[in-house]
């Protein structure tokens, strides 16, 4: 174990503590900044006589609250606060940007390599080396952030944005596919060569078991495993839906929100929605419930050596979680759509 249970316990407890306190203050920064600063879109209706970055006391290279975008309101707090602006100081530092040999797509094949080095870890007996994997994906995760920063950086493209459609988006999405893979499968053959104590039928003492001892053993394990196996299964879908739902709305709010090709009136309109409470209510939502929060909260209960507990609770209620988000979602998208392109009135 690396360091005293109850140490590396308070010590963590504290750092969440810390990082909540962290993402409300942000959240609450953010939203204030959304409300009373110009949103540059590069559209030729902006008004930048007074930005966001005239008052900043962070600069804008590293400020996650400068260049808001409709993937970063929807992106989970640990990416857009800690990894995104830690990717803008790892490439300053090591001007990876600079070195063109080194492609987005070479960083997103490696770091599916780190995701599989982590499942192994997390896969171990040792909570020493579980908690070791679990650093393994976040730096996996922390690598995911540099492939899009390094491909946004070529391109000249300030913020958070998803470029639905080209080869890059599709390899970046199929190696976070593969490491979400390879961490589940970690998972699996973690409970199921340490599998829940509850139910368990106690070893025999003797040193050649009887018969029928045996065969309820095997039982046992069946049973045990087929356990393992649905609650796997189960988290496996809810990261799929969270994460193709995710993705359409990302996909949606871009189109809806950040077009350039529109008159006054539709930018108008659009400004309203970015700057409504609604809106980033519905944001903010699915910054909590996508894909990558869903893999922190995994990787927490791995640390917390609390996985089978984590889930278990989650198993059903993820779904109706998941459910209700899409719901809202999916209504909220349809008002969008009538209040910009249907002209009503009201929103």
């Amino acid at each position: 174990m690396i360091g005293p249970s109850s140490q590396i316990s308070k010590l963590l407890l504290t750092l969440l503590l810390l990082l909540m306190v962290w993402y409300i203050y942000m959240d609450v920064n953010l939203y204030m900044r959304v409300q009373n600063y110009p949103i540059d879109r590069g559209s030729i209706y902006d008004n930048v006589t007074f930005s966001y970055s005239d008052v900043a006391w962070i600069s804008c290279d590293i400020n996650p609250l400068c260049d808001v975008t409709v993937k970063a309101l929807l992106l989970d707090h640990t990416n857009h606060y800690l990894f995104s602006p830690l990717a803008v100081i790892v490439d300053n530092l090591l001007k990876i940007d600079d070195v063109l040999w080194i492609t987005p797509n070479m960083i997103s094949f490696f770091h599916v390599f780190v995701a599989i080095l982590s499942a192994k870890c997390i896969s171990s007996d040792s909570l020493a080396y579980r908690r070791i994997g679990v650093l393994l994906f976040e730096v996996r995760t922390f690598l995911d952030d540099m492939d899009g920063h390094v491909a946004r950086a070529r391109k000249h493209i300030k913020g958070e944005r998803s470029e639905v459609g080209t080869a890059g988006y599709y390899i970046d999405g199929i190696c976070d596919g593969l490491g979400c893979i390879a961490l589940m499968i970690g998972a699996f053959v973690f409970l199921k060569s340490n599998p829940p104590r509850r139910g368990y039928m106690q070893l025999p003492t003797t040193a050649s078991p009887s018969e029928k001892e045996k065969d309820t053993m095997v039982y046992k394990a069946k049973v045990t495993t087929k356990k393992v196996v649905i609650k796997i299964v189960c988290y496996s879908i809810q990261l799929i839906i969270s994460s193709a739902a995710w993705n359409r709305y990302i996909a949606l709010y871009q189109t809806l929100l950040e077009s350039n090709d529109v008159n006054l009136d539709t930018y108008n309109r659009q400004t309203i929605v970015y700057q409504s409470s609604v809106f980033f209510s519905v944001a903010w939502l699915w910054r909590i419930f996508n894909v990558h929060n869903l893999l922190h909260c995994l990787l927490l209960a791995v640390f917390c050596d609390k996985l089978w507990e984590f889930l278990k609770a989650i198993q059903y209620a993820g779904f109706g979680v998941l459910l209700g988000a899409i719901c809202v979602a999916e209504i909220h998208v349809a008002d969008v759509k009538d209040f910009i392109y249907r002209r009503i009135v009201s929103f």
